[in-house]
């Protein structure tokens, strides 16, 4: 059996929601992060399995911000002035959001297709998962990441190579 792919909810939440929006390429990144990598894995095996970490994860480990498992990464917070500048504080408020709203922990190992069911099952309204970012962000997000859950349980999501 292969090692499931350790990932913080909010990675993959981001990609469903590439996937919503028609992203069918991932490039890497100039910071080195794997999201290209994870996003095909997910793409190509909907029952690929993925194992809950709110840390650094898969798509962390060979980001240049990534300094012995912690990001030294900032965020933009010129539209969500609440939010923490660092980017691992931020995240980590959004995983530990994520996982109340699907019932997750971490540790936790499901398929992307479990994953995405939880999605399509769960809140449709995000505005309490992204309260610090404007709301009108937060539907658009809300309905690319509903198209993403839909494209990917129907096998519709091909990505280029």
């Amino acid at each position: 059996m292969n090692e499931p792919i350790r990932v913080k909810p909010h990675h993959v939440v981001d990609i469903i929601t590439s996937f919503g929006t028609g992203r069918r390429r991932f490039e890497p990144h100039p910071y080195g992060h794997a999201v290209h990598s994870v996003a095909a894995a997910v793409a190509a095996d909907p029952d690929v399995m993925l194992q809950m970490e709110l840390g650094a994860d898969d798509i962390c480990a060979p980001c240049s911000h990534n300094i012995d498992g912690v990001c030294d990464d900032t965020i933009d917070t010129s539209y969500r002035p609440t939010a923490p500048s660092l980017k691992r504080e931020w995240n980590l408020r959004l995983d530990r959001r994520w996982c109340t709203a699907l019932g997750l922990r971490e540790g936790d190992r499901l398929t992307a297709r479990r994953f995405c069911e939880l999605l399509r099952d769960g809140p449709q309204d995000l505005t309490d998962i992204y309260r610090e970012i404007p709301a009108d962000r937060t539907a658009d997000r809300a309905a690319n990441l509903q198209k993403g859950v839909a494209a990917f349980l129907t096998g519709q999501v091909r990505l280029e190579a």
